[in-house]
């Protein structure tokens, strides 16, 4: 399968410490790729660093074309979308306000919040900090969906939320990378059994396995990498 991103020799320092070391990966042009990891190995970190979130050094090209020298908004022009960890949603503003704020060019699909969120439509005028967790991974979700993207980077999405709503999530993760490819970062090994056909495992800021979902979850490697037994979540 060819690649939509790749990352070669990244490395990246938040605040002077080195959290990403030399990391070299693909991000598949269809389909889900999840990064896993332990807590605290650098998935995050690897996320923020394609983006240019963070210092950074090493080769990242998008489609073609180099990005790792541009500004993170000029990289999110060229149809990167990113849905942080913890939502980030403006809490003093509406949900509608907080939609609006995302769109990136004059006619956003509006139509998939009604598809995949419908209860959204419902709180257009509720103040986004009133939410629940589930509703505000709702409108972040919604913020990057909206708008014609080409790669979607998902950064822990059903961190903290309740299992009904974590089903909610995954089929609107499903649905979404039925339009474009997903570099997804997941705690939840079942979500990621239900998404991805790829994953890429970092321990200590290093890529330490590369390889199909399937064969990664049913062995040993996951309580190897992850210390976790396929039928829990990832630590």
């Amino acid at each position: 399968m060819s690649a939509i991103l790749t990352a070669r020799g990244l490395s990246a320092r938040i605040a002077g410490q080195q959290v990403v070391e030399d990391v070299s990966f693909d991000v598949a042009a269809q389909g889900v790729t999840a990064l896993l990891g332990r807590n605290g190995v650098g998935k995050s970190s690897t996320i923020k660093a394609l983006l240019g979130l963070t210092e950074r050094t090493g080769e990242v090209t998008f489609d073609g074309t180099r990005i790792d020298r541009m500004l993170t908004h000029r990289i999110v022009r060229q149809g990167i979308a990113y849905v942080p960890e913890d939502r980030e949603v403006f809490s003093q503003l509406t949900v509608e306000e907080n939609l609006r704020l995302a769109e990136r060019d004059g006619a956003p699909n509006r139509a998939i919040i009604g598809e995949l969120f419908p209860e959204l439509l419902e709180r257009a005028r509720q103040q986004a900090g009133t939410l629940s967790g589930g509703q505000q991974q709702m409108v972040s979700l919604s913020r990057a969906l909206m708008n014609e993207n080409r790669l979607l980077l998902v950064d822990e999405p059903t961190k903290g939320l309740a299992p009904l709503i974590v089903g909610t999530v995954t089929k609107a993760l499903q649905a979404a990378a039925e339009r474009m490819p997903m570099l997804l970062v997941e705690q939840n090994l079942q979500v990621v059994r239900d998404l991805a056909h790829t994953v890429i495992v970092l321990s200590g800021g290093r890529v330490v396995h590369t390889g199909p979902a399937a064969e990664f979850l049913d062995s040993e490697l996951v309580h190897r990498h992850l210390g976790v037994s396929t039928d829990t979540e990832a630590a």
